[in-house]
């Protein structure tokens, strides 16, 4: 009982509840039921398995074709189970374990979901679930509507429930090999795909004053006002969806979009736009796209989504609190604020430092995965893979899952580096730190902040 206690705290339990999930998902995809023809190696079901709880989307082997009906079903729950969050997914561990919540567990999920102190633990998880189950199934009832006009009812029904998940959770899997390319130009597909994307995106607790906002009494104005988390998280992801669709429009507009009609070229750009930052899926070939496009693509899968998302990412929280710092430092002003609210230095602290560390596991992890494909290939024998390489590690530590087409040929090492990768980018390195040190955090709001801030 003791020893129970001492390895299952708040502060490493989303760490070994996300493990022993892909343990279990793992072993399901290595049996033969999971898969049409030979079953999975090890590698491979353990990369899958990663992929779908970490809510990734990179794959090794064609999730339609090569995973069985049971296999998709595996995939699909890991990706809940893995969307739904740490902190939910912990909280049912902890119900099962001890059947009641400590002063200390009660802190830690209460200060990631709301500001509100005395908001009802068990109302709060519910709307969290009630708001994901709500969003899956009209997403799902939208792609229905296209999918019953190719395949039969169960197998529209399927594709729907899957892609909705998957699209919600912005894990990325999809049951068509070249993602959703030949959806291109369809509105309702990829319209529907991106709006569950966004949502994923915001995050829980904006969804939640979002709905609060919209359906309070007009008597309580007050209650009706954003925080200054949800108003970053509003502007910052606007901005960032006009910037990138913007972006690959002028970029990909005579290259990849060049068969397209205008209108197909807006969606398409729009919709790359959406899904770069956090979901991975494609209506456009990233393989054949122009290098620029791949550094911008990069760029925007590092910022991510938002804290206490699906998304992974340093979060554009992160990105918000340190342009606002060099804002102020050019300013020559000593306090960091946004929309008129001092930030407290411990806050910028841990922005600056959240960047920090992700720019050295990105760095760390592109060198081992070029020592462990390239070896010491000379430059000139390896042009443009270095830039391949580089797309994959940054996909693999945001959570994006967008590949350029190497990912199944990597090495077994080269697998096993992106494995590393994609459970510290979900689960975020500074909390995965705090973990394996078993250093108590000083509060439970810090420990709350670090394990959302980039997990």
């Amino acid at each position: 009982m003791e020893l129970r206690r001492s390895v299952i705290t708040p502060v490493n339990l989303p760490l070994l509840s996300f493990a022993l999930l892909i343990i279990i998902g793992t072993i399901l995809l290595m049996l033969s039921a999971a898969v049409n023809g030979p079953r999975l190696s090890p590698v491979d079901a353990l990369f899958t398995a990663t992929s779908a709880t970490c809510v990734t989307g990179l794959v090794v082997v064609d999730t339609g074709s090569r995973l069985s009906l049971f296999g998709q079903w595996v995939v699909l729950v890991l990706i809940q189970c893995g969307g739904l969050g740490i902190m939910i997914f912990s909280t049912v561990l902890i119900m099962l374990m001890t059947g009641r919540f400590s002063f200390v567990q009660r802190s830690v999920i209460q200060d990631t979901f709301t500001h509100s102190p005395d908001t009802r633990l068990p109302s709060l998880i519910l709307h969290v679930v009630i708001f994901t189950l709500v969003l899956e199934a009209a997403g799902a009832a939208l792609l229905f509507i296209r999918f019953s006009g190719m395949y039969h009812p169960g197998r529209a029904l399927h594709f729907a429930v899957f892609h909705a998940i998957s699209a919600y959770c912005n894990a990325g899997f999809c049951l068509y090999s070249q993602s959703l390319m030949d959806f291109s130009s369809d509105p309702l597909v990829s319209l529907t795909v991106a709006l569950l994307i966004i949502c994923g995106g915001i995050g829980f607790l904006v969804m939640l004053e979002l709905k609060r906002v919209l359906f309070r009494s007009h008597k309580t104005r007050r209650a009706r006002r954003f925080s200054v988390h949800s108003k970053l998280v509003l502007t910052l992801t606007a901005l960032l969806l006009i910037a990138g669709t913007l972006g690959f429009l002028i970029i990909e507009w005579n290259h990849s979009m060049a068969r397209l009609s205008l209108p197909a070229k807006v969606l398409a750009a729009f919709f790359q736009s959406v899904t770069a930052r956090t979901a991975g899926f494609n209506t456009l070939n990233f393989g054949k796209m122009a290098n620029v496009t791949l550094l911008f693509t990069i760029l925007l899968m590092l910022i991510g989504a938002a804290s206490g998302s699906t998304g992974g990412g340093i979060k554009v929280n992160t990105l918000g609190v340190l342009f606002a710092h060099s804002r102020s430092r050019l300013r020559g002003e000593e306090a960091t604020s946004i929309f008129r609210r001092t930030l407290t230095a411990e806050t910028v602290g841990r922005a600056i430092s959240v960047f920090v560390v992700a720019v050295i596991v990105i760095y760390a992890a592109t060198m081992a995965l070029t020592v462990s494909e390239l070896g010491t290939t000379i430059h000139e024998e390896s042009r443009g893979l270095f830039l391949e390489l580089l797309f994959e590690v940054v996909s693999a530590f945001g959570t994006v899952g967008l590949s350029v087409g190497v990912t199944s040929k990597l090495s077994t090492l080269g697998k096993l580096i992106l494995v590393v990768v994609m459970f510290v980018g979900r689960l975020g390195p500074l909390s995965i730190a705090v973990a394996l040190s078993g250093r108590e955090p000083r509060s439970t709001i810090q420990y709350a902040e670090e394990n959302v801030m980039i997990g």
